[in-house]
């Protein structure tokens, strides 16, 4: 329950912000509420004006339902505002959620995105949240209506009958009990069918986003398994969470009942002894039921309660995850930088049990081309990550243009590495925008030069609206190489002094690569520049080829120089060109 109050602390304090709306709420409340509540006392009164038959005053019940009319009116009114107050309380309180979720998103560090599986994210940044808003928008709607009916009718029952009221407020403890019994058996529930809910959200997500690789190998029967587990856990977590909650309405129902039937008999015997008048008997009987409607109105609301809740908890929990280390106390902005860098006694692992680089050593001078080759799982992408500082290291230094990168700012030193991955990203807008991603001001013509640059130009030229082309999200209407040629285009417009090629022309065809070759020979030309591949004949004119294997570089040297030395790279070219 401590984790569920420290919840409630958290969900109090977004709604601080909006304490306005939720004082004007309330008095909305009292006021439908109360009036809702002199409604009974009126018709009590109408029936004691019909004494008998031909004994009727019409007079007094026409007054009587005049006011009834002004008071329905009036309370009409009060609810609508009541109910306006809430919705723009909920959705102003989820959308600061929201965006505080995907703000933070922007702030979590790499390894936080690698070590989870991206369905679970976009489960608690969407469908969690649309869940507590639910929840929170019928607990404004019942609780306040709710909590003001109860203590409203108990005051107007005591102020008619002390001791009927007697009769309604010993049996009450018994709804509060059922309701907190309830409360904290479906609470746990429901944070587990958040959580197997999300399981299902990422597999889902794995299977859209890689259908054709599900397809390619016949993965469909074993996909249908792993869904069917998930399934059956999330059948079997709901089925847990609605018996709960369904036992909530039918509890209540039958305190209300014990409510009804003590007002009942206790009131009959009160009007035989003349204590009370029969048109007081039916006024209590009618706040009997307006007493117990809020009781069904709240335990129904218990189960969406809990469920936004869980939501909220898994939501919170991922805002307050540890974002990505902030630049230190007296940072440095990088300008340009000059395109020297040096690693020096480098070590690094995600696992500190599984050891990745130790003890790496480089000076690379202005303007030079470095190749990055190995087997698969050396290391290559990994040094990449470091020298964007997408990871930090865990021991010695990385030095660019004579400064530690621990002392400059994140985003400068980023912004002087341009980077061309094998995995292709573009966003669902026009291919203009797309290209302008790094530089969203740039003039067409610099579009349109950078585009010809990367040899895509002709391709784009070809689509119906050229430029303005728009394009689905990832790209899904373009082949994988003119993908790949889109974001080698967004790169050739920004130009930055140093350059990072992953694997940059793995889906271009071999025709396409030797124009690419030949661009970005001219793109690296005064440029310090990282090339990983696997392709040999792609870096042969490399200034400085690594050779890295098991996290270590364990030759350096040209082309010609490596071929001389008859190690292992030698033996990987002569793989590819036997």
């Amino acid at each position: 329950m401590r984790r569920q109050e420290n919840t409630t602390k958290k969900i109090l304090y977004l709604i601080k912000p909006y304490m306005h709306l939720v004082i004007l709420s309330f008095v909305f409340a009292i006021i439908s509420s109360a009036l809702t509540l002199y409604a009974p006392i009126l018709i009590g009164e109408g029936v004691d004006l019909i004494l008998a038959k031909g004994q009727v005053d019409f007079g007094g019940i026409l007054t009587i339902l005049k006011r009834l009319a002004v008071i329905i009116a009036i309370t009409s009114v009060g609810q609508w505002l009541m109910n306006l107050c809430n919705n723009t309380i909920t959705y102003r309180v989820v959308k600061d959620v929201r965006t505080k979720a995907f703000s933070h998103l922007q702030k979590l560090p790499l390894k936080y995105i690698d070590s989870r599986q991206y369905g679970d994210t976009i489960s608690r940044v969407i469908t969690d949240v649309d869940q507590f808003s639910d929840g929170l928008l019928m607990g404004f709607s019942q609780l306040f209506t709710g909590g003001v009916t109860i203590a409203g009718t108990l005051v107007f029952m005591l102020a008619i009958n002390v001791k009927i009221s007697l009769v309604v407020i010993l049996i009450t403890p018994v709804s509060l009990f059922v309701a907190s019994f309830i409360a904290k058996k479906t609470y746990t529930m429901f944070k587990k069918q958040s959580e197997v809910r999300a399981q299902m959200t990422s597999l889902v997500d794995e299977m859209v986003g890689n259908q054709k690789v599900v397809q390619a190998f016949g993965y469909q029967k074993k996909a249908l398994e792993r869904f069917d587990v998930i399934n059956k856990d999330l059948q079997k977590c709901s089925l847990r969470a609605i018996f709960f909650s369904s036992i909530t309405n039918p509890s209540t129902r039958f305190v209300n009942g014990l409510v009804y039937t003590g007002v009942g008999i206790v009131g009959a015997v009160s009007a035989m002894r003349g204590a009370i008048s029969v048109g007081q008997l039916s006024c209590f009987l009618s706040y009997a039921n307006q007493y117990t409607k809020p009781f069904n109105e709240i335990s129904s609301v218990v189960t969406e309660l809990q469920n936004a809740f869980a939501c909220a908890k898994r939501v919170f929990d991922f805002i307050e995850e540890e974002p990505e280390a902030s630049d230190g106390e007296g940072s440095v902005s990088l300008e340009e930088a000059d395109g020297s860098l040096a690693l020096n006694q480098v070590s690094f692992s995600y696992n500190p049990e599984v050891k990745l680089l130790q003890n790496l050593n480089l000076k690379v001078k202005p303007g030079q081309k470095i190749a990055i080759v190995g087997p698969t799982g050396c290391g290559k992408t990994t040094l990449i990550n470091l020298l964007m500082r997408f990871y930090d290291i865990d021991e010695g230094q990385i030095v660019v243009s004579d400064y530690d990168v621990m002392k400059l700012t994140k985003d400068s030193l980023r912004s002087n590495y341009g980077m061309v991955l094998q995995e292709t990203w573009l966003k669902s807008c026009s291919i203009a925008d797309n290209i302008a991603y790094g530089k969203p001001n740039a003039a067409r013509e610099d579009i349109e030069r950078a585009a010809k640059a990367a040899h895509a130009h002709e391709f784009i030229s070809r689509m119906k609206d050229g430029y303005d082309t728009i394009i689905s999200e990832e790209g899904g209407n373009l082949s994988q190489g003119q993908k790949q040629l889109l974001c080698i285009a967004r790169v050739m417009l920004e130009l930055p002094p140093m350059l990072i090629l992953d694997e940059a022309t793995s889906s271009i065809d071999t025709r396409t690569e030797i124009k690419i070759q030949e661009a970005f020979h001219c793109m690296m030309e005064g440029r310090t520049s990282f090339i990983v591949a696997h392709r040999l004949s792609t870096i042969k004119e490399a200034d400085i080829i690594l050779v890295m294997k098991d996290g270590n570089i364990i030759e350096q040297g040209n082309h010609e120089e490596l071929l001389e030395q008859n190690g292992f790279y030698a033996q990987l070219y002569q793989s590819q060109f036997a």
